[in-house]
């Protein structure tokens, strides 16, 4: 038998990975496979040279001989079967695809059939289920061993299908890879750690940093602007030192009432006390926000629990840009304890004011 170049049947370089060994192959097992292209015997070799080449080159064992022996290795395999380590190419001795095809030695002669209409999956299926050496005929079989031991979701997929899906049938075929312990699946996450933060409205608003004691560890965790109690801050893989499965840190800040801003959201709202004059005559009113000073410009006649907005003086947004509003809602205060000439001189001008009764009608 001529020499074959499995690599460049693969379309891989000498240095490929077992992870770009197997990608390569499970895509030219797609395109070359003969129920694609029924009745082409080209398409039908090079599906062969393709699960060869894959099958060698997936085995660390098969591809170091292959890689010291070259053109010599095919007969170091054949002296290593004889001598009772039998080859598991499936195109070797005793395979499913020795005989006439020139590739397995002697043996009884297997006739192969590829069909793409009628009942395709079906068929797909059976004639990896006789690749592996399973029963075409038993509707619930799985393709092969490496395919078998699938777990979760793709392996009670299969049963309740009666077969196996492409991905683990493909698979299944990459020479036992599946199974190799250095082929595993990597372990899942464990549960995050979560831990909380208690920190103020202003440092909510500005972002502060904590100290956390996590099993004896102090983290410094920043806390950016704009969260709020409830809010998570993931730190990946802060949760565990010690070597193990890698665990995340969750902080869940728990912002703590303000004397005077209550919060919805990203806004603000709060309450300004103003004199009668400032009420009557209007004018310029400080307001006090979480960024500084703003003057709220109240017109003449504001009457009380009239609330006012003042765009962009709320809290930033953790998620987005800009921040949000704050409410400022208009508390008058009375002067009390009039002196006898203030009340006078009240009443006067009161009676210059014409006021409707604001009780009419209720």
């Amino acid at each position: 038998m001529d020499y074959k170049d499995y690599y460049k049947i693969l379309g891989v370089p000498r240095t490929a990975t077992q992870p770009e060994i197997k990608k390569a192959f499970r895509k030219l097992a797609r395109l070359s496979h003969p129920d694609m292209k029924p009745g082409d015997e080209a398409a039908e070799q090079r599906f062969k040279d393709v699960n060869e080449a894959n099958e060698v080159l997936s085995d660390p064992a098969k591809r170091r001989q292959y890689n010291e022996l070259g053109a010599n290795w095919e007969a170091y395999a054949r002296a290593g079967a004889g001598a009772g380590g039998a080859a598991s190419s499936p195109f070797g001795a005793g395979g499913p695809f020795a005989g006439s095809s020139g590739m397995g030695g002697q043996g009884g002669s297997v006739r192969y059939e590829f069909r793409s209409s009628g009942g395709g999956a079906d068929q797909f299926s059976d004639f990896f289920r006789m690749f592996f050496g399973g029963d075409p005929g038993a509707a619930g079989a799985t393709a092969a061993s490496g395919a078998g031991q699938r777990s979760g979701g793709r392996a009670r997929r299969a049963e309740a299908t009666g077969g196996a899906s492409m991905e683990d049938l493909l698979s299944g075929m990459g020479g036992g890879t599946a199974g190799h312990a250095d082929q595993a699946a990597p372990p899942r996450r464990r549960q995050p750690l979560e831990a909380e933060a208690e920190i103020s409205l202003d440092e909510a608003f500005h972002g502060t940093t904590r100290l956390v004691d996590v099993d004896g560890r102090r983290l410094e965790v920043k806390v950016p602007p704009g969260v709020d109690t409830g809010s998570r801050i993931v730190l990946r893989g802060k949760g565990d030192d010690s070597g193990g499965t890698a665990r995340d840190l969750v902080i869940v800040p728990k912002v703590t009432p303000h004397a005077v801003f209550t919060r919805t959201g990203a806004d603000l709202a709060r309450e300004i006390k103003v004199t009668l004059r400032e009420a009557l005559l209007g004018g310029e009113i400080p307001v006090r926000t979480l960024k500084g000073r703003v003057l709220l410009t109240m017109p003449a006649g504001t009457q009380h629990g009239r609330t006012f907005r003042l765009k962009g003086q709320g809290m930033p947004r953790l998620k987005g840009e800009g921040s949000g509003d704050l409410y400022v809602k208009i508390a008058v205060v009375l002067p009390a304890n009039l002196p006898p000439e203030a009340r006078d001189e009240a009443a006067r001008f009161l009676d210059l004011v014409d006021q409707p009764d604001p009780r009419a009608g209720s």
